[in-house]
C-alpha cells in the first residue's frame, strides 16, 4: 500500500504558551480519532510533526496511524518565530523520508503539508530562500492557517493559495479547525493519483478563506 505522507509545521513561539497550544493539542487528538475511524487512512496515512519557535524540530518523524502516540509539545514563555527554520527542516525530512517511484516500486503519493502559526516568521530572509524551493516540491496540497488576531497572512500568501484564518485560540476552534484538517486528509487519500489538484472540503464557518 502506497503512503500518503502528512506533514504537520505546529508554530510553538512563546505566544502559544498556555491556552492556545494546549487547544492544539486537543484539536490535534480529535484529528487522530478522527482519521483512525475512517479504514482507509488507517492503512495509508503517515504524519509527521515538526514545531518551531526559536529553532525547528521534528518532534514526530514520519509515523504510521496506527502506530502514532503523540509527543510532549512545549511552548517557551517568550521567543522568536523561526517559520523559514521549519520550511528548511520539512525539505530535509521530507527529502529522506518520501519514498520515490523507481523501475523497481511505486513511491509514496505526494505529501500534504499543513502549517499553522499565530504570528509571522521573524527569519524573514530564511522564510523567503524557503518560498520558491517548497514550490518546486512536489507537495500534493499546501495549506496554511492564520491563527488568532494577531497571525499575518500575508507571508503566508506568499508561500501557498491555500490560506485560512481561524479567529480564536481556544480549544473549540481548534477542534474545528483539526476536523477540517482530518476531512481534507481523508479527501486527499481518496483523490491523490486521480488528480494534479487537492480538492479541499468546505471549511467550518470558523476557518476563514484568506482570498
Amino acid at each position: 500500500m502506497r503512503r500518503l505522507p502528512v506533514y504537520i509545521l505546529i508554530d510553538t513561539s512563546g505566544s502559544m504558551n498556555g491556552e492556545p497550544i494546549e487547544s492544539v493539542k486537543v484539536g490535534l487528538e480529535s484529528m487522530l480519532s478522527s482519521l483512525r475511524n475512517d479504514p482507509y487512512a488507517l492503512e495509508t496515512v503517515w504524519i509527521s510533526i515538526i514545531t518551531f519557535d526559536r529553532e525547528a524540530r521534528c518532534i514526530l518523524p514520519l509515523t504510521a496511524l496506527d502506530e502514532l502516540q503523540l509527543p510532549q509539545i512545549d511552548v517557551p514563555e517568550s521567543g522568536p518565530t523561526m517559520t523559514g527554520a521549519a520550511l528548511s527542516t520539512l525539505l530535509d525530512r521530507v527529502r529522506h523520508e518520501v519514498k520515490l517511484s523507481n523501475a523497481e516500486q511505486k513511491g509514496d503519493w505526494m505529501p500534504l503539508l499543513f502549517l499553522l502559526t499565530d504570528g509571522k516568521p521573524s527569519d524573514t530572509q530564511l522564510y523567503n530562500e524557503m518560498i520558491p524551493k517548497i514550490r518546486q516540491e512536489r507537495f500534493g496540497g499546501v495549506i496554511a492557517c492564520a491563527a488568532g488576531p494577531k497571525a499575518k497572512t500575508e507571508p503566508l500568501r506568499q508561500l501557498t493559495d491555500n490560506v485560512y484564518s481561524l479567529d480564536t485560540l481556544d480549544s473549540a476552534g481548534f477542534r474545528k479547525f483539526f476536523k477540517w484538517v482530518s476531512d481534507t486528509i481523508g479527501v486527499g487519500n481518496r483523490s491523490v493519483g486521480a488528480t494534479d489538484e487537492l480538492i479541499l472540503p468546505p471549511p467550518p464557518e470558523e476557518v476563514n478563506m484568506i482570498i
